[in-house]
């Protein structure tokens, strides 16, 4: 395939690249600001999930049907809409007076992006072609997931001189000089649809994601058991008329046809996997250093730095992989430093650990999303026909958004219950503990922050309430570190056994482009 590039490729590149930053940026602000938001509003820990995974809940419930809007309505419009409206959506979660109004912000925030976040890949998708489209694309994906990186280091920076809400504040004038660039540079009407939208569908997957996402945040909450089994039943029950509703109707929302390619939905879980296992780690490790380790909020921002460098450094080497060895190999390269990253935090992320292995933990899955990041984006936008394009990149945001808020969910839900069990154990084998009364001992259970505003009022027992709080903490991230572990050896079994090796997948896709065209 000839390669093609628009006219001031390098400036529309970086506009979208910016647009996808401020995207990103949001993704990971909250992670590092989590200790102050719970102290500031005595949170418990399945609150600060949700406010973690609030915007990835926004974006990924709303990506796919806001994809397939673009790829008919227009998908630079898309773009200045998405743009547009982050800039409330930031200011409105800087300004949140409870912990509520903060959730929905994030939600709305996520939505902001759904609108904005897609369109580029798809731009990307439609603008380029052959080589130039494989370079874009790691460009993109690097430099995009390098922000998403990057934002604890802001957020830790702003957090030494002001409260919680500064790190939200910060996106919205990021998000008006997006939207300058965007509107003065990004062709419009470049190879879109005139189908139809299928409105239906969109909603469907909007009730698919959400409830899914929020069913894993609830199951480990005393009390929610029933609310998390209502929403698991819808999640199933939308999945069923989503997939009956694709087959019947003649321009579906999501090709199921195309779904089906291997090169497509192989990638689409891997992507889903590694995506997944970056935020997870970033969720976790950001509460690790500063409740554990007791770094400063610019510390804990600063020592996730090797997780950027590492996707950045090696994103170039990564899109030349793909094009020499294939979507495959570069995978299974990049899925063995995640496992790797998970390893390492699993055995020497522990209480007086030094800064080496934080550091390394974080630089092999910098490393193993930049090598992975790249095929799987270009193995979906590869499988399906232009005109499509937001299907695909649709998928490649859901790819990091439903992972994300999955894996973040998944891993808050293992940290919630694992701290909780651990310090119950110590609270029951404690000599103190028939003085512990059962009021106190939910406090000290419910987060790591709520245990910390606790010791306070007993500044007798805070020595030991913080030891006991940490070893908790510690406890329920080994749960999350070994579920990691798992869901990428299961990724690595998936893409070894089902991703076709290089010259089938050359085959596939030159096959797919004909019967497209």
């Amino acid at each position: 395939m000839e390669a093609t590039a628009p006219k001031r490729a390098g400036a529309v590149l970086a506009t979208l690249i910016l647009v996808a930053g401020v995207a990103n940026l949001n993704l990971s602000v909250a992670n590092v600001a989590l200790p102050d938001i719970g102290k500031a509003f005595d949170a418990g820990q399945t609150t600060l999930n949700l406010v973690a995974v609030g915007y990835s809940l926004g974006l990924a419930t709303s990506v796919l049907y806001l994809g397939a809007l673009g790829d008919r309505h227009g998908r630079k419009m898309m773009l200045l809409l998405g743009m547009g409206l982050t800039i409330p959506a930031s200011l409105l979660a800087g300004f949140a007076p409870s912990i509520g109004v903060l959730f929905v912000a994030r939600v709305v925030g996520g939505i902001a992006a759904g609108m904005a976040f897609p369109t580029t890949l798809a731009l990307i998708t439609a603008l380029w072609s052959g080589a130039e489209r494989t370079k874009s694309i790691a460009l993109w994906s690097a430099l995009g997931g390098g922000i998403s990186a990057l934002g604890p280091l802001v957020a830790g920076a702003l957090l030494e001189g002001f409260d919680w809400w500064s790190v939200f504040i910060v996106s919205a004038p990021l998000a008006a000089i997006a939207l300058f660039f965007a509107r003065r540079l990004v062709p419009a009407h470049v190879n879109e649809t005139t189908e139809p939208v299928d409105h239906l569908g969109g909603i469907l997957t909007i009730a698919l994601v959400g409830s899914l996402i929020l069913a894993i945040n609830l199951a480990p909450e005393p009390g929610k058991g029933t609310t998390a089994v209502i929403l698991g039943i819808i999640a199933l029950a939308a999945t069923g008329a989503f997939i009956l509703r694709q087959k019947r109707i003649p321009n579906p929302l999501y090709d199921l046809r195309i779904a089906a390619r291997p090169t497509f939905w192989v990638a689409a879980l891997a992507g889903i996997i590694v995506f997944g296992s970056l935020m997870g780690a970033m969720f976790i490790g950001q509460q690790f250093v500063q409740n554990v380790l007791g770094y400063s909020t610019f510390q804990a921002g600063l020592a996730i730095l090797p997780g950027a460098i590492g996707m950045i450094i090696v994103a170039p080497r990564s899109a030349q992989l793909v094009e020499s060895r294939g979507s495959r190999f570069t995978l299974l390269i990049g899925f063995c430093f995640c496992l790797l990253a998970f390893l390492v935090m699993l055995i020497l992320w522990e209480e007086n650990a030094s800064y080496v292995p934080v550091g390394l933990g974080y630089l092999l899955m910098g490393v193993g999303v930049g090598f992975a990041g790249t095929p799987a984006s270009r193995s979906l936008t590869g499988s399906v026909p232009v005109i499509k394009a937001g299907m695909a990149s649709g998928t490649a945001d859901l790819q990091r958004d439903l992972g994300g808020a999955i894996m973040q969910s998944i891993f808050g839900a293992l940290l919630t219950a694992g701290y909780a069990k651990s310090f119950s154990e110590q609270i029951a084998t404690s000599p103190n503990a028939s003085n512990v009364s059962e009021k106190v001992q939910n406090e000290l259970t419910k987060s790591f922050s709520s245990a910390a505003n606790t010791a306070q009022q007993y500044p007798e027992y805070a020595q030991a309430i913080a030891g006991a709080a940490r070893k908790s903490f510690l406890d329920g991230g080994d749960w999350t570190y070994a579920a990691g572990m798992i869901a990428v050896a299961l990724g690595i079994c998936v893409v070894f056994f089902l991703f076709p090796k290089h010259d089938v997948e050359l085959k596939l896709l030159e096959t797919y482009h004909a019967e497209d065209a």
